[in-house]
């Protein structure tokens, strides 16, 4: 055989990847179910990436954690909700309410193959107490680093009831110009754009349905306004040095401007001297839009313009800017702030606490193996590891400004030199587009109801799905799921496109698999037939190996599917064309041939299928009678003869008739 694992295959060379890795996925909050698009937009594009790079790394290298989201205003209000309307007798406390939606989420994404080494969850068990304590150590740090100040800010009341209202029990409009969200909260939109309370339109209180009043509470807050510079240093580095998504780039960059007020030019109008009036600013006016743009140098300026607009009665929008990140508040449902200052008894708010939740999920699945606490930094603070954080879109903020800006101040020595942002091993952001149902964004707080994940598992199988959701090419764009199974019946004049998608594991290659081995048992005494594999097939297979290869490590999972499906259709088209050749010449050594390079075309679709689709594979190496060599990216270019040891006496394991390695749906069968 030629020496094709020291080959130099292009110029660029091979991708590297690290020595360790830690993969994350978003955490789903504790009040409630999975749906298709916690699956298909997050789980299972950070499960695939977990798979391949066990493969290509080794599975001791390799931690993949996540979790539920126990904390904060979202669950509270669903729990108030439930309670109050007494639909479920059996709700318990609020801690068992979450439990029960946490053991769901965890049934659920077992049922899908996600392979997480723990799905914890931030209130329960040994995971939750490791996140206080985690969380109290991050506080100490911010703390005596100067990074985060108490501050007096607007919340919401509610006097009819006379209660302080959290996040979730006030609704309005977003602020933000420019932002479609259809609901906006006390301080976020569901579109992820951060202000302060006082500027949300026509706020209502969920409690009473009045407008509430605004009261200064006091808060600790990370100086996130301070990191501009550091942050825009950063994204620079990002764009000329790294593969990360461009969009999210784009993103991030929207919000590193300066304060920005947009006003309707038809209300300046009885008001020319408003400039005079206002802090140092500039000016902008373009023809072609209806407002006026103020662009002042910091919030306090943009705050006093604020107060001097409204006091004329001129109706004004903001801009994205970064705005001091709050890191407590105080509903008791959360993790505990330290006292300090004469502020007492505070708890987390829950976007800062969740962004340091995968690092707690860290230390209890590594302290689960016994090992010290401390070695989570050899995973999370090594330029030898990397942390892969999978999202989507709606969080960049959170996870690209935010938590790299926390991340930046954990890391700095007090008194000594900042680094740039640049030269610390921080997260690297894979976010996905939105995945859309039947044309439409789709939320449980919206009017489009997703449908729940489990759901799904009764019209198709895991791999279908997987496979499907993989193919959306969620990194360039939004993508909607069309499942024929929720569609009206007179909207159903094409193959299903889930099923479409699955064809490739259940029709081509467990064709080929079956023939392969069908053809080994008549003829070869149910082995595989030793000889030289074609040159077509090792550069065909190749070449599918490196593609594949780079689209893994740049994340183009969609591109995962093209490369295998012209691959696998390819050398199906091989088997059939030639083998009907040998069939009906008797060619004996052209159907050995076959066979021969035919195998290798198996090991080579069982490896790089093997994150997407890992019970299949799994069935294909069992019945190759194999051990676990096969994953082994070290022999990713090697034959089927050099993961078996002993050769002369290997067998495969019997294939009995209309034995499917990739299965379809029970439901699909009956059709």
């Amino acid at each position: 055989m030629k020496d094709i694992a020291n080959k130099d295959f292009s110029k660029g060379g091979r991708p590297q990847f690290p020595k360790r890795a830690v993969i994350t996925a978003g955490m789903p909050y504790g009040n409630k179910e999975l749906h298709f698009g916690h699956i298909g937009g997050v789980f299972v594009h950070a499960d695939t990436f977990a798979r391949f790079l066990r493969d290509r790394i080794g599975s001791e290298n390799v931690i993949f954690v996540s979790g539920t989201d126990c904390y904060g205003s979202p669950i509270l209000e669903s729990y108030r909700k439930l309670v109050e309307s007494n639909k479920d007798k059996t709700v318990g406390t609020i801690e068992e309410y979450v439990r029960k939606n946490h053991n769901i989420q965890k049934e659920t994404l077992s049922n899908y193959g996600i392979s997480l080494d723990l799905y914890g969850a931030s209130a329960l068990d040994r995971p939750g107490e490791i996140h206080k304590e985690v969380s109290k150590e991050i506080f100490e740090k911010l703390y005596s680093n100067g990074d985060i100040v108490p501050m007096s800010t607007p919340q919401f009341y509610d006097t009819d009831f006379q209660v302080f209202l959290n996040g979730r029990q006030v609704v309005g409009q977003c602020p933000i110009e420019g932002c479609t969200s259809e609901k906006a909260y006390a301080d976020e939109c569901s579109l992820g754009h951060q202000y302060m309370p006082s500027d949300l339109l026509n706020p209502k209180s969920t409690l009473s349905g009045k407008t509430p009043e605004v009261r200064e509470v006091t808060n600790w807050y990370f100086k996130l306004e301070e990191y501009q510079d550091r942050l825009k240093d950063w994204i620079r580095n990002l764009r000329v040095n790294t593969n990360t998504r461009k969009y999210i780039i784009n993103t991030i960059e929207e919000f590193l401007k300066p304060p920005y007020i947009y006003v309707k030019k038809d209300q300046l109008e009885n008001l020319p001297d408003i400039d005079n009036l206002l802090p140092q600013h500039n000016r902008l006016a373009e023809e072609n839009k209806a407002s006026l743009t103020f662009v002042f140098d910091n919030l306090n300026d943009r705050d006093i313009a604020k107060e001097i607009f409204a006091s004329k009665g001129i109706r004004f929008r903001t801009g994205k800017t970064l705005v001091p990140f709050r890191l407590s508040g105080n509903i008791e449902w959360g993790v505990p702030v330290p006292d300090k200052d004469d502020l007492m008894n505070l708890t987390f708010w829950v976007w800062p606490e969740s962004l340091w939740a995968p690092i707690s999920f860290t230390r209890a699945y590594l302290e689960s193996q016994g090992k010290e606490s401390k070695t989570w930094t050899d995973w999370w603070n090594s330029k030898e590891s990397k942390v892969y954080q999978f999202i989507g879109e709606d969080n960049i903020y959170f996870y690209g400004i935010a938590e790299m800006a926390l991340f930046a101040s954990l890391d700095n020595d007090n008194g000594k030199e900042r680094k740039s942002m640049g030269e610390l091993p921080l997260p690297h952001l894979i976010a996905n587009r939105h995945i859309l149902f039947m044309d439409k964004k789709a939320s449980s707080s919206n009017e489009i109801k997703p449908p729940m994940a489990k759901d799904l598992l009764e019209f198709y199988t895991p791999e279908q799905l997987r496979i499907h959701f993989l193919s959306l090419g969620l990194s360039t764009k939004s993508v909607s799921f069309r499942p024929q199974v929720y569609m009206d019946e007179k909207d159903r004049y094409r193959e299903d496109i889930v099923i479409k998608e699955g064809n490739l594991l259940t029709n081509v290659l467990n064709r080929l698999v079956r023939s392969c081995f069908y053809t080994s048992q008549s003829y070869f005494e149910s082995r595989i037939p030793k000889g030289e594999i074609s040159e077509k097939i090792l550069s065909e297979s190749e070449e599918a190996i490196l593609n594949f290869e780079r689209h893994m490590y740049n994340h183009e999972f969609h591109s995962l599917t093209y490369v295998l499906d012209t691959y696998i259709r390819n050398m199906n088209k091989y088997w059939v064309n030639n083998m009907r050749t040998a069939e009906t010449t008797g060619k004996t050594e052209l159907r050995k041939q076959i066979l021969i390079d035919s195998f290798h075309v198996v090991k080579t679709a069982a490896i790089l299928l093997h994150p997407i689709a890992p019970i299949g594979c799994e069935r294909i190496k069992d019945y190759l009678n194999v051990s676990d060599k096969i994953w082994n990216w070290d022999y990713i270019f090697s034959t089927i003869y050099d993961i078996i040891d002993d050769m002369d006496n290997h067998k495969l394991k019997f294939l009995e008739p209309k034995t499917d390695f990739f299965k379809k749906h029970v439901s699909q069968l009956e059709r």
